[in-house]
């Protein structure tokens, strides 16, 4: 028989609070975590609280370690002991014992005696920790509801100064409790903010209301709302003209706005919009900013209509320079933006036409992702079909034959095999085979 080893189940009992270790009889009877002597405990017996409910709904905070079981790592709500000491949920024990396995799990000694000890103590100290900390919770979701109502009242009677005020403070409460996100909604605070957004509205106040709808989750009946001109027009001057965090915000909003098959991104991609992002994208001191500037423009360039105003606005030379400075996730939307404008007659000539396009594309080859990799060659293949000979000398010089053999030798999929096996062919159009095997600096083996 093995002896039963104290100093293992002390350290499975113990609990570290305010810097002490304390053991679990100790806190359940000084009532440091909520247990019979103090703390929520009295209330329990008015109204009896579900553990399981209290840790689903409780998944993001972070529990002590003794809670934890050790073979599923989730929070326990039957511990049982073994003879070794340690301590385990009741159904994960079992089920280890049910694969056949005679040991403790987590010091893999023998077990010889396989019957486990209902753990009490620890089952009420968990239960009281949770409901402690679920009840605070409920407090403070209940204060915010009850601000957020509050807050929204003022608004409807409020002007100038204090309009702004109230809605600096939603704003706040909104970005800091999903609750508060809920309670706008379901009391009508997105059509009262909505309704603040016009031609006659100050950057002050429309800053703080784009900010807290840009938090939001909108139905179609707002989205509708917010796509009347005016309040479009309102979005774009703070998208050009705010600062940077109105600039995201408006971004973000209008990106909402124009999600989905219900509305058209057309009906919000003027030309000033499309400076406006161009800008955004263009601050390399801000990478949020860059980020939502390529989301929205993504969005809008998906429309065929709003390609050739793309072109017109100067945005293919601006896009492909910043290739080379951008991080992955952005790289991957710029390469979506100029491949859509590539399908654009305007789009192909820009992009022809700017003399960084062929060896900053060439670079992107098998070296983000897959995806990048087939966004690329078939911008390659937009500019090659339009000018062949004059790409071909660039390309060749960007090292772009050594390129597409990688691709075609990789694991790639056989479209991208087939992309690069006809670029390849464009690309030795202008010379001989020898001349080509020179250029591409290739073995005879490769040959």
């Amino acid at each position: 028989m093995l002896v039963d080893q104290p100093s293992t189940r002390r350290r499975e009992a113990d609990l570290k609070v305010d810097g002490q270790v304390l053991d679990v009889e100790t806190a359940v009877k000084d009532g440091i975590l909520g247990g019979v002597g103090g703390g929520f405990g009295g209330g329990f017996a008015s109204e009896k609280l579900d553990l399981k409910q209290m840790i689903e709904e409780l998944e993001s905070v972070e529990v002590p370690t003794v809670f934890i079981c050790p073979i599923s790592l989730e929070p326990m709500q039957d511990p049982v002991t073994l003879s070794t000491g340690q301590t385990y949920e009741r159904s994960n024990i079992l089920k280890w014992f049910s694969l056949g396995h005679c040991t403790c799990p987590t010091t893999m000694q023998e077990l010889w005696d396989d019957s486990v000890t209902p753990n009490k103590t620890l089952q009420q100290l968990i239960y009281s920790w949770f409901s402690q900390i679920y009840l605070a919770s409920k407090k403070r979701s209940e204060d915010v509801q009850g601000r957020v109502k509050e807050i929204l009242e003022t608004l409807k009677k409020v002007k100038g100064q204090a309009r702004i005020q109230a809605l600096k403070e939603l704003r706040q409460v909104v970005n800091a409790h999903s609750t508060a996100k809920k309670t706008v909604v379901n009391n009508g605070g997105i059509a009262l903010i909505s309704s603040l957004l016009g031609p006659f509205t100050t950057h002050a106040v429309g800053s703080e209301a784009i900010g807290i709808l840009s938090n939001l989750d909108l139905d179609s009946s707002s989205k509708s709302h917010l796509m009347q001109p005016a309040k479009i027009s309102l979005m774009v001057d703070m998208l050009n003209e705010g600062s940077i965090d109105t600039k995201i915000n408006c971004s973000k909003l209008i990106e909402i706005l124009v999600e989905g098959d219900d509305f058209s991104a057309e009906k919000v991609a003027s030309l000033s919009l499309l400076v406006g992002l161009l800008r955004l994208v263009k601050d390399k001191r801000h990478l949020n900013g860059i980020l939502a500037g390529l989301r929205l423009l993504k969005t809008v360039c998906s429309h065929e209509s709003v390609r050739s105003s793309f072109v017109s606005v100067g945005g293919v030379p601006q896009l492909v320079v910043l290739l080379p400075s951008l991080n992955n996730e952005c790289l991957e939307l710029a390469l979506y933006v100029l491949e859509a404008v590539s399908t654009a007659p305007e789009g192909k000539l820009a992009l022809k036409d700017c003399p960084n396009t062929v060896p900053n594309v060439v670079k992107l080859l098998m070296k983000v992702s897959e995806n990048c990799t087939q966004l690329a060659l078939s911008i390659l293949l937009a500019v090659f079909n339009l000018a062949p000979e004059e790409c071909a000398s660039l390309a060749m010089d960007a090292g772009l034959a050594a390129k597409l053999l990688l691709v075609i030798q990789s694991g790639c999929n056989l479209v991208l095999k087939q992309r690069s096996a006809e670029l390849l062919k464009l690309c030795s159009l202008n010379y001989t085979a020898t001349i080509f095997m020179s250029k591409c600096k290739l073995t005879r083996t490769i040959q």
